[in-house]
């Protein structure tokens, strides 16, 4: 996981499957794992999920700040690192692969 953000109504997350591991079984995964925990019988979850492959560092880097900066765009925090539910709060997060490196 490169980056991610929580939001009260919506996730968004940048990650890089490990290679035996399809980005659907991952987002499954995460997605089970939450509603393990959370024991509701309500949905959580659309069924979709927007996926788009990036190729480039740039676009890498405009993905992330993008991710970042959610909720200063909503007004839940004045700076990114502000928000708690967020890789901005965190420096433990992996690093970008190894193409993507600018």
């Amino acid at each position: 996981m490169h980056a991610f953000v929580v939001m009260p109504d919506h996730l968004h997350v940048l990650m890089t499957p490990a290679v035996d591991v399809s980005l659907e079984k991952a987002l499954q995964l995460i997605k089970g794992g939450f509603s393990f925990r959370l024991k509701s019988k309500l949905d959580v979850w659309e069924r979709g999920f927007n996926a788009s492959q990036i190729l480039t560092a740039e676009k890498y880097v405009a993905c992330r700040n993008y991710i970042e900066a959610n909720p200063v765009r909503k007004l839940f925090a004045v700076m990114p690192q502000d928000y708690l539910y967020s890789s901005a709060a965190f420096d433990w997060l992996d690093p970008a692969p190894a193409h993507l490196r600018g």
